[in-house]
């Protein structure tokens, strides 16, 4: 499988393939070499991912304390799994915040990720102080169709 066709060159794609009748999008993200999401929340959604090809790195993160939660120590990682093809993981607000990275220089990835119930913004954090920020939900393409002039330029 590849998605090099719709892979920009500093960013991960997400397409979306069905709105599963406004119970659970899903999605196919498409990752260049040293692609990598930002640190983020799911907005209280199950978010299960399959590995399709490649291999992926997803580093869990704690939540940060308190309400205005930036840190001189930043973000404390808690775990970290390689997924390789057909490989499966699981994330909820309830287990921490996450980041998923192609640590590869050289390879694409390909996953299939499966949000419920849907959402349009989550947060994203900085790993560094732990600020966080809202940040809305972009795709690449949608139904198989690119989206008109791509996902702005802020989109996380």
């Amino acid at each position: 499988m590849q998605c090099s066709d719709t892979t920009q060159s500093h960013k991960y794609t997400r397409n979306l393939v069905d709105e599963g009748n406004g119970k659970f999008n899903l999605m196919l993200l498409c990752w260049g070499p040293s692609h990598t999401s930002t640190i983020h929340d799911h907005a209280d959604a199950h978010c299960f991912m399959k590995m399709l090809a490649g291999s992926l790195q997803e580093v869990r993160f704690e939540w940060p304390k308190g309400e205005e939660a930036e840190t001189e120590e930043g973000m404390v990682e808690i775990d970290r799994n390689v997924l390789k093809p057909n490989g499966v993981c699981y994330i909820n607000d309830s287990l921490g915040l996450h980041r998923v990275e192609n640590a590869s220089h050289s390879e694409g990835a390909v996953s299939l990720h499966l949000y419920c119930p849907p959402f349009s913004a989550c947060q994203i954090f900085d790993e560094r102080t732990g600020k966080k920020m809202k940040c809305p939900v972009t795709f690449w393409s949608k139904f198989g169709k690119k989206v008109e002039n791509g996902p702005p330029k802020s989109a996380c």
